[in-house]
């Protein structure tokens, strides 16, 4: 009796594959899936391309529920069957796809990038959530990805940016508010950045065509902390006041006023949530020392959130790592008692008296 060969054996397997009914296919692929997953002391790499080409011919005769399964199987391998896994991380269905393009680290970069190009949102962000992350790829998403995209890549702390794809990311967000937040709020962007974004925020958006922004210019020199004019605050205060009364005078929209760089809008709210007169947050706005503005910010009743954005956005200045773990101690730990009658009546305020500016008659603060 002359036993069979293993091609052999794989085209009589591949004839049974293209024959059998859907719940048997279901059954074959769920038994190669214990196979692959179980196969720790077998030489996998080897077993992987035999069954690469079976798997192909089989995921086609099987529902949409067993290849979730499947793809979510092959996605914690560290050596997958390559046509197959291409196969599915390329799937139309998203809730294929995602589980190898977020978790399989056997897909190459070549692969990563020409699905990112070609993929649709939920894909691009399950890419975008990859850690680790090639360079390439990200350039790719950046380039071909929707906002929720890049968002994905920018909240990515795995995630390594070159200098090519902060230019981009800074471009976009001279259209776009969410992703300026997002960009602004991620602990590592760099001070250029930092300056390019406030910047382009300054800047009049005049929906022509892009600008292009210079990050050179931007390393040049720190901008200079400028507070506004007396003028620019009587003119806030009317709008913020309103705001305030209507109860819209909220997290959103002083995050907004910092992330934009409106300075007297941002101040002015500020006095008019803490109670305290402008000359003090102006003091507290351009101290070296953030534990002022973190008072102030707490006696606002703001969050953490929004006080990270007004600490990495004011002229000027710029939150190491330990300033920012000194900060968000300081911010969890005071309380709000505490943070109102410091920067009211206490010393932040004795001493923002002192050396307050008197020629510009800024006394419009506003108590609660």
């Amino acid at each position: 009796m002359t036993a069979n060969s293993p091609a052999d054996i794989l085209v009589e397997l591949e004839n049974a594959v293209a024959t059998c009914p859907l719940d048997r296919g279901t059954r074959i692929l769920s038994g190669i899936s214990q196979l692959l997953t179980s196969s720790r002391d077998r030489p996998q790499e080897l077993l992987a391309n035999v069954v690469d080409g079976v798997l192909l011919r089989l995921i086609e005769r099987v529902e949409a529920g067993a290849l979730i399964d499947f793809s979510t199987a092959l996605a914690e391998l560290k050596v997958a069957p390559p046509k197959t896994l291409r196969h599915l991380a390329s799937h139309h269905d998203p809730d294929v796809a995602c589980p190898v393009l977020l978790r399989s680290q056997s897909l190459s970069t070549a692969d990563l990038k020409s699905i990112a190009a070609a993929s649709g949102e939920r894909q691009q962000c399950a890419i975008a959530a990859r850690a680790p992350i090639d360079p390439l790829v990200i350039d790719t998403l950046i380039k071909g990805g929707a906002r929720s995209t890049c968002i994905a890549l920018i909240g990515n702390s795995e995630a390594r940016f070159s200098d090519d794809a902060y230019v981009a990311l800074v471009e976009r967000c001279l259209t776009d508010d969410a992703l300026t937040k997002a960009l602004a709020l991620r602990p590592d962007t760099p001070d250029a950045i930092m300056r390019a974004l406030m910047s382009a925020s300054a800047a009049p958006k005049s929906g022509i065509g892009k600008a292009t922004v210079s990050l050179q210019a931007a390393t040049t020199a720190p901008i200079a902390a400028k507070l506004p004019c007396a003028a620019a605050y009587a003119s806030a205060l009317p709008e913020i006041v309103a705001l305030n009364r209507i109860g819209k005078l909220n997290d959103s929209t002083v995050n907004r006023f910092a992330i934009r760089g409106e300075t007297a809008n941002l101040v002015t709210a500020l006095s008019v949530l803490s109670g305290a007169p402008i000359e003090i947050v102006e003091h507290v706005m351009t101290d070296e020392d953030c534990e002022g503005l973190v008072m102030a910010c707490r006696a606002s009743r703001l969050n953490w959130q929004t006080t990270f954005a007004i600490l990495s956005n004011r002229c000027g200045t710029r939150l190491s790592s330990a300033e920012r773990e000194r900060a968000q101690h300081i911010f969890e730990t005071l309380l709000l008692s505490t943070s109102q009658w410091t920067v009211r009546w206490g010393e932040i305020a004795a001493n923002a008296k002192e050396i307050s500016r008197g020629n510009r008659g800024a006394k419009i603060g506003i108590s609660r």
